[in-house]
């Protein structure tokens, strides 16, 4: 089995360090990717299924997010689905105008302040700020990103650019996990409105599968 691992933002193939010291026992192929730079939102999901080839896809957030529209674009290519705390976008077309501002101030910060500055302020958030710092990988990040890869990612790769998946969920026919922490009421909420959908286009893929 090969498995491939899709990182967050603001992180790197690197932030998975302690899930392979979890996973160095078992006998499967794993792949750390770095999200690609440069391209739009679906463009990066294909690049990232062209260097990971047909695996079981795991993605933490902006690489969860990545790994759906993958998964729907090439279902060829992904074999099982992993999402950590990902979401198919926002359907409100308002609402995602509003991300898109936002991210765009993020962007415009990072410009004038710099990257360490940047990085400090978001592990300062409350869903970060209780990690230790050995976890939180703030060196790594550090190392992984400058002005020019996190504005990217955010004007690029955000939510208000990704498109909406809602309406497409109940296409997905690979077997698929949702995990979120227990910490993360807006992901719990979402997951569980993702899970209905979803399951209902594997039962339909079963059915077909057992007419044929």
């Amino acid at each position: 089995m090969r498995v491939v691992f899709v990182h967050g933002f603001t992180q790197s193939a690197a932030s998975w360090k302690a899930v392979e010291m979890f996973l160095r026992e078992h006998p499967f192929e794993r792949v750390y990717l770095d999200v690609p730079d440069g391209l739009d939102f679906a463009a990066t999901a294909a690049a990232i299924g062209d260097e990971g080839g047909p695996a079981t896809y795991v993605g933490y957030s902006m690489g969860g997010r990545l790994c759906l529209q993958l998964a729907l674009d090439r279902p060829d290519v992904v074999e099982r689905l992993v999402l950590i705390s990902a979401s198919p976008g926002i359907a409100d077309e308002a609402e995602r105008a509003t991300r898109r501002a936002h991210d765009e101030e993020l962007a415009e910060s990072i410009e004038r302040e710099g990257v360490d500055i940047f990085l400090e302020r978001w592990l300062a958030q409350p869903m970060f700020a209780r990690l230790p710092p050995a976890a939180a990988g703030l060196e790594d990040r550090r190392a992984a990103n400058t002005v020019e890869r996190l504005t990217h990612q955010l004007r690029a790769l955000g939510q208000g650019a990704q498109p909406s998946n809602w309406e497409q969920l109940d296409q997905l026919a690979m077997p698929a996990r949702l995990f979120v922490g227990s910490a993360d009421p807006k992901y719990r909420e979402i997951a569980a409105r993702m899970a209905s959908p979803m399951r209902a286009g594997v039962r339909r893929c079963l059915r077909r599968a057992r007419s044929q």
